[in-house]
């Protein structure tokens, strides 16, 4: 069965926009080196809904496996290390 890995992203008070620009090219750049990816979609909210949340992605995954083998990898866990260090993420995962 597929994943959707979702994720939702609030950017810490101070974060330059070229700080914001330069997290989401690092995000973009996993569909490239991830293997299990299948797709990847990222966006900016247009909705006054989200409670302060103002980007968000969804990674789908070939599977469980493949979501195990995104996590661990060095390219994303790079690029979630920096994200976590300036922004609030909320992410959930499911199978369908």
């Amino acid at each position: 069965m597929a994943v959707e890995h979702i994720v939702w992203v609030k950017f810490n008070d101070g974060v330059s926009e070229e700080k914001k620009a330069e997290l989401v090219d690092g995000l973009k750049g996993l569909e490239s080196k991830v293997p299990g990816i299948e797709r990847f979609t990222i966006g900016k909210n247009f909705t006054d809904r989200a409670k302060g949340f103002g980007l968000g992605f969804v990674v789908t995954l070939e599977s469980k496996e493949a979501l195990k083998v995104y996590a661990e990898h060095p390219e994303h866990v790079k690029v979630a290390v920096e994200l976590k260090a300036n922004a609030e993420l909320m992410a959930m995962d499911y199978e369908f």
